[in-house]
């Protein structure tokens, strides 16, 4: 009797001043308890915390009933902050799975499952399927990353990583359905039908023993696990270490937090959770070494800045533009790859405001750029709608194709090659064609873009010389084209931006929403003034031709 009145006023699981948070005894580790029973052992919790040292204990009442009107993140931020971490007691140890017991844990701050808003309902069965039968095997295994982060910010991730100490070969035995990836960093890909989960096995720092001059053929580093270039950054990166070393070797604070099915506890090396509560983007380790590590890291900082709306830490901050330059190291495709993960986080506008701002845009889309000096431009103005649609259509569960953005963010540079030969008139299409051509070529000197999406770009570039409604031949061909809606679209983006087009955008709404006798009266109606008559040219090398040959 006295021992439940005990519990009663003090809480099973209040914190032990070691900065573990003690498990409810109960059959099942991720059972919730009943509402009344919950509330009154986080009443219990907050009264123990506070006995002897807070006096405002009238107010707890009133801080209790605000305290239900917050989100299931802030609970969880709130219920990680001020805990030490340390873990010399062997009480509180006692209560942690025999697996995380093992670990080093000192200065970790370690959070309990009903201590946080984390539920396995939200999480990939597919995942949870990984960790299991990895735990089965003997290996730890443990959800990391973006995932964890969104999930406490009450997001549903549609991507779950999963971080362990088993080798890529380890993880190709346990799961027949997995394949190993990558050279410069090896990672298994476990595959469920159309869903990927990513296996990487815990990383450690390591010194710099082989290093590859600029220029230098890196043929030699190929079976290597570690290797550096000149400038710092990592080219082999497979030396494996523990779950401590690996929290370190993370890029920001807020993506090395580690959740475990092992009793469903959080784990948190690097203060991760306060960053998330103080919404900062926080380097991990000396800012301008990680980004001379891998420059890409510029460009994740500014990505995770506007899709959470985060502020970048002063110290994360202060290096970027002064070492974007770094980018012009990374290969074009791996820089096209990062492009589409920047446009189409569901924030494309905010992000290339920030990649504008911290000069890095230079070294992705300078085409673009040198025609974008003028904000109220139609130029600008299209990018930006441009950016404002793919946020619309994202957020409305539409999807988006790289092919349209790039369309949209180079039409300026070829529009410009334009103007200079014909500043007074449309351009004939031969010409567009071979600018076309012209501006994707440079494009590629930034950004690799494969080839299946520049032929779409340029067809949807070729449709808007087709758009002016002129003949019932041309109108049928444009409308039975596959690519008209995406060119339809561009064409009201071009209207909205300024462009002057004689109100086509317009026409082809009203033809599309008409039955097919007014369909035939728009027809009839059109002007019967042919166009003018175009010589044939000899044929030579498509400019189509080059760029898919550049592109492959």
């Amino acid at each position: 009797m006295i021992k439940k009145l005990v519990n009663i006023l003090f809480g099973r699981s209040g914190q032990t001043g070691t900065g573990v948070t003690q498990k409810p005894e109960s059959k099942k580790a991720e059972q919730r308890q009943p509402q009344p029973a919950a509330e009154a052992n986080r009443r219990s919790r907050r009264g123990a915390d506070k006995a002897g040292a807070d006096k405002a204990g009238a107010d707890k009442s009133g801080a209790e009933k605000n305290s239900a009107h917050k989100s299931s993140a802030e609970k969880t931020r709130e219920s990680a902050r001020g805990r030490s971490g340390e873990h010399s007691s062997a009480q509180s140890r006692h209560e942690l799975p025999a697996a995380l017991r093992k670990l080093d844990l000192r200065n970790v701050r370690v959070v309990a499952r009903e201590d946080h808003a984390i539920s396995r309902r939200d999480i990939s069965p597919n995942a949870l399927k990984v960790l299991y039968r990895l735990n089965e095997a003997g290996f730890q295994a443990f959800l990391v990353g973006g995932g964890v982060r969104d999930l406490l910010l009450g997001g549903h991730p549609k991507d779950f990583d999963i971080s362990t100490d088993a080798t890529p070969e380890d993880v190709r035995e346990v799961f027949r359905n997995s394949r190993i990836i990558g050279r410069r960093f090896k990672i298994a890909h476990v595959r469920f039908g159309q869903e990927i989960i990513e296996v990487t096995t815990f990383r450690a720092h390591h010194e710099i023993e082989t290093e590859v001059e600029e220029g230098e053929s890196r043929r030699h580093i190929r079976d290597l696990d570690s290797a550096h270039s000149s400038t710092g950054m990592i080219l082999r990166d497979n030396v494996y270490g523990s779950i401590n070393d690996d929290a370190v070797r993370r890029d920001f604070t807020v993506n090395a937090l580690y959740y475990t099915a092992n009793g469903f506890w959080l784990l948190d090396f690097v203060d991760g959770l306060s960053d998330i509560e103080n919404r900062l983007i926080r380097m991990i380790g000396d800012p301008e070494t990680r980004y001379k590590e891998d420059p890409v890291r510029i460009l994740r900082a500014i990505r995770l800045a506007a899709k959470l709306d985060f502020k970048i830490h002063k110290d994360t901050e202060a290096p970027i533009a002064r070492l974007a330059t770094l980018l012009e190291s990374i290969s074009p495709a791996r820089l096209f790859d990062e492009t589409v993960k920047l446009f189409t986080g569901g924030q494309a506008e905010a992000t290339f405001e920030l990649l504008r701002r911290y000069k890095v845009a230079d070294y992705l889309f300078k085409p673009t750029l040198r025609c974008l000096g003028d904000k109220n431009s139609t130029d600008s103005r299209l990018v930006q709608l441009a950016l404002q649609n793919t946020d619309k259509r994202l957020a409305d569960g539409k999807s988006v194709t790289p092919a349209f953005l790039y369309a949209a963010l180079l039409w300026p540079a070829m529009q410009a090659t334009l103007r200079e030969q014909f500043p007074d008139r449309l351009a004939p299409l031969s010409v567009m064609q071979d600018a076309a051509t012209d501006t994707i070529l440079e494009q590629l000197r930034f950004t690799a873009i494969p080839k299946r999406f520049t032929a779409v770009m340029r067809e949807i570039w070729e449709l808007q010389w087709r758009m002016q409604p002129q003949s019932r031949k041309l109108v049928e061909s444009v409308i039975a084209h596959p690519r008209f809606r995406a060119a339809y679209d561009f064409l009201l983006l071009r209207e909205e931006s300024g462009e002057q087009l004689d109100d086509a955008g317009d026409w082809w709404t009203r033809f599309q929403v008409a039955d097919r006798s007014e369909q035939e009266v728009m027809i009839e109606a059109l002007s019967n003034v042919k166009a003018p008559r175009k010589r044939r040219r000899k044929p030579k090398t498509s400019s189509a031709t080059r760029v898919e040959q550049v592109s492959e």
